[in-house]
C-alpha cells in the first residue's frame, strides 16, 4: 500500500515538478566528472630583460645623444631583469602548486625540476632567478654546454643553405617588398634624432631587399639596425627607465608600439620563415619531443632533457629560439600592447602534458605568456589572480581542437614530427 500511495502522489505533481525531481535524482547518480590532471610541463622562455648587445660607441652614431649607462657589460641582465625573472618563477610556483605538480612546501620536488640554459650570462643568470623563486629556499640546479662553447640546443645543429634560405624569405615576402613602414622608421628616427642629425642616419629603403651573406641572410642595413635599435628601446621601457634614460625624454607607450613594427618585421622575416625556423629550431624541438615522451612513458629516452620523474623542464634561451619554434610549427599570437608574433624578454612558451583520470589519455595544451610593458616597468607581482598576459596557441594539425582540452597527444606529436627537419637534429 506504501507503495500505491507514492504513486498516486507523483501523478498529482504538476508535471514541472517531476521533471525537477527527475533531474535531480539524475544529478545524484552521475559523479562530477574530476578534472584533467596535470603530469609534466615544459617552459621555453626568452632570457629576461638585458643591456643592448652594442657596445655604446657603436649605439651612439646613430643618436644625436649619449644612450643611457645600463650599468652591466653590453648582453648582460639587468638587476630589473633578474626581478622581473624572479616574479615569473613566483607565478609558475603558484600555478605549478594550484595544479598539484609541485608541493606548497618544502624542497622534496627540487630533483623533479630540470633548468637548462644557454651559456650566455643573461641566460643563466635568467636560469637561477627562477630557480630561486620557483622553489624558495631550495637548491635547483641550472644545467648548461661548458662555458665559451656552442650549444647547439639553443644555436641550432647543422648548416642551413644560405641561398636557399635567402630564396625562401623572399618568396614571403612576395609583393609586400614596398611595405617599409615608413611612419615607424619616421617615429623612430624622431626619437633617435631629436631634431639634430645624429653621425649616421637611418635611410628608409624604398623597398625591402633580401640577399645571402656570408652564412646568414641579410635584409636592408637600415631596416636591420633599426630592428636593434628598437629592441634597444623596448629594453629602456621594460627596464623601468625614466626621464632622459627613456628615449630622451621622447619615447612613450605608443610611440615605441609604432617603432616595434620595424623589429617584428626583421624577426618574421629572418627568424619565422619555416625553412631558417627549422634550421634552428628543429635540433631543440626534437630534444623537447623527446622529453615529453619520456614523461609519458617513465621511460628514459635518449635524447630527452632531464632524467625521468622530471616534471617541470625550463629552457632558458632566446627571442631567436621562440621566434624559430612558432615559425616552424605554425604558432601565432598577439599580446596587448605588442606586436604580433612579438617575443618580449621573459616571454615563454608553454607545453603542458595533460592526463584524463582514470585513462591512458593524454592531451597538450600550448601557450604563450609575457609580463605586460606595464607589469615590467613597475616590477608588479604576479598571481593567478592578476597574471601574465596569456594567449592559447595551436600548431599545424590542432586548429580544431576544442580550447578546453587542448590537442591530443597523439595530434601534438604528429604535429612536431612533421615539423622537425632530421637534417637539423643532432643528439
Amino acid at each position: 500500500m506504501l507503495g500505491l500511495n507514492r504513486k498516486i502522489v507523483l501523478k498529482r505533481l504538476p508535471s514541472v515538478l517531476l521533471i525537477g525531481v527527475a533531474l535531480a535524482v539524475g544529478a545524484g547518480m552521475m559523479p562530477a566528472a574530476a578534472p584533467p590532471q596535470l603530469r609534466y610541463v615544459v617552459i621555453i622562455t626568452r632570457h629576461g630583460v638585458r643591456s643592448p648587445t652594442w657596445t655604446s660607441d657603436r649605439l651612439n652614431q646613430y643618436s644625436s645623444e649619449p644612450w643611457p649607462d645600463w650599468g652591466v657589460p653590453p648582453g648582460y641582465l639587468t638587476p630589473h631583469g633578474r626581478d622581473l625573472m624572479q616574479l615569473m618563477g613566483a607565478y609558475y610556483r603558484e600555478w605549478l602548486t594550484s595544479q598539484h605538480l609541485l608541493s606548497p612546501q618544502g624542497c622534496g620536488d627540487a630533483g623533479r625540476i630540470y633548468i637548462y640554459a644557454d651559456t650566455d650570462q643573461r641566460t643563466l643568470e635568467t636560469g637561477r632567478a627562477l630557480a630561486e623563486t620557483l622553489l624558495p629556499g631550495c637548491t635547483i640546479t641550472v644545467h648548461s654546454a661548458p662555458e665559451g662553447s656552442h650549444a647547439p640546443l639553443f644555436g641550432g645543429a647543422g648548416k642551413p643553405d644560405v641561398d636557399l634560405a635567402a630564396q625562401a624569405v623572399q618568396e614571403r615576402l612576395g609583393a609586400n617588398s614596398k611595405d617599409v613602414h615608413r611612419a615607424a622608421f619616421m617615429a623612430l628616427q624622431e626619437v633617435l634624432a631629436g631634431g639634430t642629425t645624429p653621425q649616421k642616419v637611418l635611410e628608409i629603403p624604398e623597398e625591402i631587399t633580401v640577399s645571402a651573406s656570408g652564412k646568414s641572410v641579410q635584409l636592408n642595413e637600415s631596416l636591420s639596425v633599426a630592428s636593434t635599435l628598437g629592441e634597444d628601446l623596448l629594453l629602456e621601457y621594460t627596464d623601468g627607465m625614466q626621464g632622459k634614460d627613456l628615449g630622451w625624454g621622447r619615447l612613450d607607450a605608443d610611440k615605441l608600439l609604432r617603432i616595434l613594427e620595424l623589429h617584428a618585421l626583421a624577426s618574421d622575416l629572418t627568424r619565422r620563415t619555416p625553412y631558417l625556423a627549422r634550421a634552428r629550431g628543429s635540433n631543440l624541438l626534437e630534444h623537447v619531443l623527446l622529453s615529453m615522451q619520456q614523461a609519458e612513458t617513465g621511460k628514459a629516452a635518449p635524447g630527452a632533457l632531464g632524467p625521468p620523474g622530471t616534471t617541470v623542464l625550463i629552457l632558458a634561451g632566446h627571442d631567436t629560439n621562440l621566434a624559430s619554434l612558432s615559425g616552424m610549427m605554425g604558432l601565432t599570437w598577439h599580446l596587448p600592447g605588442y606586436q604580433p608574433d612579438d617575443t618580449p624578454p621573459g616571454g615563454a612558451l608553454i607545453f603542458s602534458l595533460w592526463q584524463k583520470p582514470g585513462t591512458a589519455k593524454y592531451f597538450v595544451r600550448a601557450e604563450y605568456l609575457a609580463q605586460t610593458l606595464q607589469q615590467m616597468r613597475s616590477l608588479t607581482p604576479l598571481t593567478l589572480a592578476a597574471p601574465p598576459a596569456q594567449q592559447d596557441v595551436a600548431p599545424a594539425g590542432c586548429e580544431s581542437a576544442a580550447r578546453t582540452m587542448g590537442c591530443s597527444r597523439e595530434a601534438f606529436e604528429k604535429s612536431l614530427q612533421k615539423a622537425i627537419d632530421t637534417r637539423f637534429v643532432a643528439m
